[in-house]
């Protein structure tokens, strides 16, 4: 929304510094012209991160709260990059950890606190409870095309006690 306003701005400063001349309107509208496309390049980029985080969210809620394995294939490419130590990489390494990691899990509401995204990164801060504990858990996401194809993660317990008032989510 900024960056739109210093587009509109930027055009009003070329229209009222252009002398009356046979240049003048070719100019001014080259320049309106570009202002144009620069708008259509920002909205453009506004509503890929906005596609992106949707895709993480959707992904997020039906492979981890759905316990779907299968979205796997939906969501994420063949040869996904995993940088969490405990899993190798690729589509069917991830779907083998999951499979141990949701034995006997019940399905869940994915608690969603923070949800940004910046081009083809996205970064997804949820609040996972398992059994008596709380974990604050940070994801992110480098997307490729219409799938996933690189993960983070940080996975933090949520103390009891905290050395100040301010809260993790």
């Amino acid at each position: 929304m900024r960056k739109a306003s210093l587009i509109i701005l930027s055009a009003l400063m070329i229209i009222s510094t252009f002398s009356c001349n046979n240049n003048a309107e070719e100019k001014l509208q080259t320049q309106l012209t570009m202002m144009s496309l620069q708008l259509d390049s920002c909205r453009m980029a506004r509503q890929a991160n906005e596609d992106n985080k949707k895709l993480v969210a959707d992904m997020y809620q039906e492979l981890f709260g759905d316990k779907n394995i299968g979205a796997a294939d939906k969501y994420i490419i063949e040869n996904y990059i995993q940088h969490n130590p405990l899993v190798a990489d690729g589509r069917e390494a991830l779907k083998t950890a999951l499979s141990q990691w949701f034995k006997n899990a019940p399905k869940e509401k994915i608690d969603i606190q923070h949800l940004a995204a910046d081009g083809e990164y996205v970064y997804i801060h949820t609040r996972s409870v398992r059994g008596d504990k709380t974990f604050s858990v940070i994801d992110i996401f480098r997307i490729e095309g219409d799938k996933i194809a690189e993960h983070w993660d940080v996975i933090q317990e949520v103390p009891v006690n905290a050395a100040n008032d301010h809260p993790m989510f």
